[in-house]
């Protein structure tokens, strides 16, 4: 008997710490959220955050990967990410990204546009994740055209737990492993793994993971560091540049 109740306090002990290692930062979050102000996505900035280099005074090719707030509530959980290329002497970036919205317009999620690489996100100013230019640029972007071809849940689309944006920027980081690509803890649906897939490479190639259907894993790997993931939500730490990796807020500690 007694032992029965050490064991039922040991996991009420440890349901709450979950409980706060999720709840907390996500309240954090959602503070954070709200105080930006309600606002009607037609009226949200979509112009250049002025990060890329511009075509015309960049003839050497270009390899941008961005993370932005994603719209409304959705920005609470995490971020809408996106690749960007410019191929050598190119008056314009191509942008690949999934798109929910464009499904029920179109037969697949998948954008490719000329356009603008470096775009707010329907008012989030995005983040530079990862930057490649020169010669080695040139050699991988042909490689993440044919990823964005075979992403193949090009025709479902999934908030939660995915198949959403960031499974497809994880898709690519994983046929392109050469882009090393440390994906936020914001991602959300960067550990669905597509064609229901139990086990894979860590998108940036440099460990493995285990997840069941994106709501439940662990990856473990030299630039992601080690992750938990509980129902889509990541936490973890990062050991080659120290933080903590908390749900809805990020990394918290050294830039990566």
């Amino acid at each position: 008997m007694a032992h029965g109740k050490t064991l039922f306090k040991r996991i009420t002990f440890f349901s709450l710490m979950l409980i706060g290692l999720l709840g907390l930062p996500l309240a954090a979050s959602a503070v954070g959220k709200w105080a930006e102000g309600p606002m009607h996505w037609s009226q949200a900035r979509r112009d250049s955050a002025e990060i890329a280099p511009a075509p015309e005074t960049t003839p050497e090719a270009v390899v941008h990967v961005y993370a932005a707030r994603a719209w409304s509530w959705r920005g609470i959980f995490g971020v809408h990410t996106w690749i960007a290329v410019k191929q050598p002497d190119a008056a314009h970036y191509t942008r690949f990204e999934v798109m929910g919205w464009q499904l029920r317009h179109s037969n697949t999620a998948v954008r490719a546009t000329n356009g603008n690489p470096d775009g707010y996100w329907f008012g989030s100013k995005p983040d530079l994740l990862r930057e490649i230019r020169g010669a080695e640029a040139e050699a991988l972007i042909p490689r993440i055209f044919a990823a964005a071809k075979s992403y193949p849940h090009a025709s479902t689309y999934r908030v939660w737990p995915g198949p959403n944006s960031n499974t497809f920027t994880a898709h690519i980081a994983r046929q392109v492993p050469e882009l090393r690509l440390d994906l936020p803890p914001t991602a959300v649906g960067k550990d669905f793994i597509p064609e229901g897939g139990i086990f894979a490479e860590a998108p940036s190639g440099t460990g493995y993971q285990v997840s069941f259907f994106g709501l439940a894993g662990l990856m473990l790997a030299l630039e992601e560091g080690i992750e938990v993931n509980v129902l889509g939500l990541t936490l973890g730490v990062d050991v080659t540049s120290p933080a903590l990796k908390l749900p809805g807020v990020g990394r918290v500690g050294f830039p990566d």
